[in-house]
């Protein structure tokens, strides 16, 4: 039988796993501890989140009120994409990718087809409006973890993994210890047999590696392979800073707001009390002080007062995230650039998968190691597709970034394939048939025709039946949307309240 699990490095990804873990051995006699150096800084800016993120926290028993009074938390309705496609009719080109899904009425995407004369997020739904016009997605009186609209959470990622690590030692009994790592011995078979620390020798039935980019037990003393992916997504490279509000009545944005750049993208991020910034960018296509002074140019004001932290990105996945008795989750697994909130989504996912698969004594980790591996295998490349599809269907050709990225030698085979079926056919579900696929039909949609993807109408017409049902149907979203923006309470002042009175227990 499993008796003890040690996991070693905090930050989010190691506190996310700690709370999965103890949750599923509630009761049981297992032990779940986990190990950190304080001499070892967090990297500390995965601030955007999808809504996954609100049903793993109610999952664990988290306060919403407190959660968001202690980590400077702001709603996230979804995200505004700007400059992605050329300019057109001296507009600038933006489009949303919000939370509302829509696809399970698949009329409504064939009318937009057919008229596109509206956005379409503002066709099928109501949060783009909510966004645009400063919005909560929920009023104090509801419920926790319930709102009008669907949402996730901007954070400080430093006071959340400090809440999560509270939660798991105060509320679920793990053991915490800080150590610096040493060494990691490993048996014949090249299992870890222990970990030398500067506490002592430490032995568990299974070890869990959130040690970061480093990877110090999975990467380096297991020498498992790295699946390098920047031949697809070039962005190796961020600089990432806090900006102040100018006062406290500036108006929270509740998306995030991505901007194209002409070797990247810049994030802006709002919390409670500031913006997070940030500018990711590939080095093969710009330099440092460029990429610097285009991050300056975005946020308005001189960064040699604030503190620009520079983040060097290593982009692929190990080629099998447990080998043996050791299971890497966070930076120590993968990671891709920060694009649709990629990195914690995958490290709640896989962390909760883990949780639920494992089996109840060790003699069973190979053949669950073969399954957990071949879906987290799968899952990285489907995001690592889902987020080359925002540059390989852009049409911007302003640098060699966006044209390198339209090279079909960059673009992986799948997406290849899945786009040029996508000319003659709108996406349906049967494209999206994983349960792990962690982006689905919705967001393909959204990022598709946001960017004017082409698609084929020819064999899409609708009915007259049809279409006088969807003409009801989009005369109700309208209705909805105005009623939504009457009665939601302005963001900044839910916010507000929530700091002051908190939210109605669960």
């Amino acid at each position: 039988m499993i008796e003890k699990i040690v996991i070693v490095g905090g930050g989010t990804a190691g506190w996310l796993a700690a709370n999965h873990l103890v949750k599923r051995f509630d009761g049981s006699c297992v032990e779940v501890s986990l190990m950190e150096s304080e001499n070892i800084p967090t990297i500390g800016v995965g601030e955007g989140t999808v809504p996954m993120m609100r049903q793993t926290l109610e999952y664990f028993g988290i306060d919403e009120g407190k959660f968001i009074q202690r980590c400077n938390v702001a709603f996230k309705q979804g995200i505004r994409f700007e400059g992605w496609m050329k300019a057109k009719g001296g507009q600038g080109h933006a489009y949303y990718h919000p939370f509302d899904y829509f696809a399970a009425e698949d009329t409504l995407i064939k009318h937009w087809l057919a008229e596109q004369t509206h956005p379409l997020a503002d066709l099928v739904g109501i949060q783009s409006a909510l966004c645009e016009h400063n919005r909560a997605p929920k009023l104090i009186t509801q419920p926790q973890y319930q709102g009008a609209a669907s949402y996730a959470y901007h954070l400080d990622a430093g006071a959340f993994s400090e809440l999560l690590k509270q939660h798991a030692t105060e509320t679920c009994g793990v053991h915490y210890f800080n150590a610096d790592l040493q060494e990691v011995k490993l048996d014949a078979d090249g299992a870890i047999q222990s970990l030398v620390t500067s506490v002592g020798e430490v032995t568990a039935d299974l070890y869990i590696d959130c040690t970061g980019f480093a990877s110090l037990l999975l990467g380096s003393a297991m020498a498992e392979p790295f699946v390098d992916k920047s031949d697809i997504l070039f962005a190796d490279k961020a600089l990432a800073v806090q900006v102040p509000y100018q006062d406290d009545t500036t108006p929270i944005a509740s998306f995030t707001r991505s901007s194209a750049q002409t070797a990247g993208w810049i994030w802006d991020i709002g919390l409670y009390t500031r913006r997070g910034v940030g500018h990711v960018y590939s080095s093969n296509h710009t330099s440092a002080q460029q990429a610097y002074t285009d991050l300056e140019r975005y946020v308005g004001r001189d960064l040699d007062s604030l503190e620009v932290r520079s983040i060097d990105m290593r982009v692929g996945y190990h080629r099998r995230a447990w080998k043996h008795n050791c299971v890497a989750l966070g930076l120590s697994q993968g990671f891709v650039e920060p694009l649709e909130a990629t990195g914690l989504l995958v490290f709640d996912v896989t962390a909760k998968m883990l949780a639920d698969t494992l089996p109840s004594a060790p003699q069973g980790f190979s053949t669950a190691a073969e399954k957990f591996n071949q879906v987290v295998q799968n899952m990285w490349d489907k995001v690592i597709d889902f987020i080359k599809l925002h540059y390989c269907i852009s049409d911007r050709d302003d640098s060699a970034f966006w044209q390198d990225n339209r090279q079909l030698t960059s673009i992986p085979p799948t997406l290849q394939a899945q786009l040029e079926r996508w000319r003659y056919n709108v996406p349906d579900q049967y494209d999206f048939s994983g349960k792990f696929d962690v982006f689905n039909l919705d967001n393909y949609l959204y990022v598709l025709y946001g960017m004017s993807y082409p698609t084929c109408t020819d064999n899409n017409r609708l009915s007259s039946a049809q279409q006088k049902q969807v003409t009801g149907r989009v005369a109700q979203i309208t209705r909805q949307r105005s009623r939504a923006i009457e009665l939601a309470p302005q963001h900044r002042d839910l916010l507000t309240q929530i700091r002051q009175y908190g939210l109605g227990k669960i």
